[in-house]
């Protein structure tokens, strides 16, 4: 039996950041907390190599449109490609946004990087998995690192009542997910995710079990994105974490989320659509429904924002459940728009903290246009962009869902959408109300170090840029599928 090594170039990027992470870990060991900046340097540094390794690995894709390694259970493909740059990218900014937060509470921890680097390789192993092993396994890299950073905060029982809802229902959905994986290996004899398609295209798997293994896996799937009603850890979450671990829960794990979701129902399952379409159709519809009628009813900004994130992602399902070339593409689209969105949202959060106090309620944005217009109309654009205005990019990511969704034959699922957005509108538009009509109750002036102000106004007005030129980063999407 000869053994033949692996082709390690496709992972380079994850093998880069492995060593890296290594590297900071040991580092930060000799490093005082006066010299955190040290730690924080040399993890911006990690993933600035790393993001160079993942340019390089991407550009020797060639003509096949993937490389596959590791037994065909690791893939680099363009899809791989994007989300990995745009996911170093977002972890960067969490980062760069996190860091005055963590200072002036005193928590400014190499912890809090180091378990940081273990979720984004987490993500990274997820976006390239080609097998339900190999999935896995990024999936609860990723989930541990984050159970941990949502009890971050040891003084905080908030924060240790979320991570331990967090843990047990993610302990639960990741049981449901690793069930409905058995059952399709039973009924197709493999775990990679060619050979399963390739299995039911041919129409060896028994249907009744396929059924209950498609039921398993889109909990585990819903579960991650925090579709209802598995969304039941996503307020908890959002509230109790501590805000810039909030910021990290609500951005970069979103894009392992939609990895997750095309590899496993696409790349897996696609001739089983008729199992799973049905079953995305009504989380689609709940998460569009009751993410946004129970956002309205939220005094608490990141309890909103995180039933707005329920809502959008029912959209994103949408996309999904066409189930075609243009629907893959409006999702994945729709997907990095919120990430961006979403950053937005919550740095702006971190920017009105001090220390002693955290922007948690929506009263906490009252008179913000006076004591600061530049964020406040930094904080319209978002908001009005979640709405999804023209000419903002949220306008656009649902105009090609819907678009997606009308080419499929779902019309009336298309009015459910257009219907809830415009109720959604209501509660974004009171944070608009509460900044510029409104008096402010705290008069103190917002300070805040000039980096992060620099990157959180490029942030916001990103949303701009890509509303007024969408067609670049749509071509992107549409070359992945292609």
């Amino acid at each position: 039996m000869v053994f033949e090594a692996p082709a390690l170039g496709p992972a380079m990027a994850e093998i880069v950041l492995g060593i890296g992470l290594c590297i900071v870990l040991v580092a930060d060991l000799f490093i005082s907390d006066r010299s955190r900046d040290v730690t924080y340097a040399l993890t911006m540094f990690v993933l600035a190599v790393t993001l160079a390794a993942t340019i390089w690995a991407v550009g020797g894709i060639g003509a096949e449109g993937q490389l596959v390694t590791f037994s065909g259970s690791f893939v680099l493909d363009p899809l791989a490609g994007v989300l990995k740059m745009i996911a170093l990218v977002v972890m960067a900014t969490v980062f760069l946004y996190s860091r005055a937060w963590l200072r002036q509470r005193g928590v400014y921890k190499g912890e809090y990087f180091l378990l940081g680097l273990f979720a984004l390789l987490g993500i990274m192993v997820m976006i390239s998995a080609y097998s339900m092993l190999t999935m896995y396994l990024g999936l609860e890299i990723l989930s541990l690192s984050l159970y941990a950073l949502v009890a971050f905060d040891r003084e905080s029982p908030v924060a240790a009542e979320a991570a331990i809802k967090y843990f047990v229902l993610g302990a639960i959905a990741s049981g449901s997910l690793l069930y409905g994986i058995s059952i399709v290996y039973g009924v197709t004899g493999s775990l990679q995710f060619a050979e399963i398609n390739a299995a039911l295209t041919a129409g060896g798997a028994d249907g009744t079990a396929l059924i209950v293994a498609l039921a398993f896996i889109v909990v585990g799937v819903a579960f991650k994105f925090g579709a209802v009603p598995f969304h039941m850890w996503l307020p908890d979450v959002y509230h109790g974490a501590p805000t810039c671990v909030t910021l990290l829960v609500g951005t970069a794990p979103k894009l392992a989320a939609i990895a997750l979701a095309i590899r496993v129902f696409v790349d897996a399952l696609g001739p089983a659509a008729p199992g799973w379409v049905p079953m995305l159709v009504i989380l689609s519809v709940l998460s569009l429904s009751i993410g946004n009628l129970v956002a309205i009813a939220q005094t608490n900004i990141r309890r909103m924002l995180a039933y707005s994130t329920v809502g959008h992602v029912g959209f994103i399902f949408m996309g999904l459940l066409a189930n075609s070339p243009d629907g893959l593409r409006a999702a994945l689209y729709y997907t990095i728009i919120y990430v961006i969105m979403a950053a937005g949202a919550f740095g702006i959060l971190l920017l009105m903290s001090r220390r002693g106090f955290d922007a948690d309620l929506l009263d906490d944005f009252k008179g913000l246009s006076r004591r600061s217009p530049w964020f406040a109309f930094i904080t319209l654009l978002i908001m009005v962009s979640m709405i999804g205005v023209p000419p903002l990019a949220g306008f656009y990511a649902k105009w090609w869902v819907l678009q997606a969704v009308l080419d499929a034959g779902y019309l009336w699922l298309a009015i459910v959408g257009v219907v809830f957005s415009v109720i959604g509108a209501f509660y974004y538009l009171r944070v608009i109300k509460l900044m510029y009509f409104d008096e402010p109750e705290d008069t103190l002036p917002i300070e805040a170090p000039a980096d992060l102000q620099v990157v959180l106004t490029i942030n916001g007005l990103l949303v701009l840029v890509l509303g007024l030129f969408p067609d670049r980063l749509l071509a992107i999407c549409a070359q992945v599928f292609n």
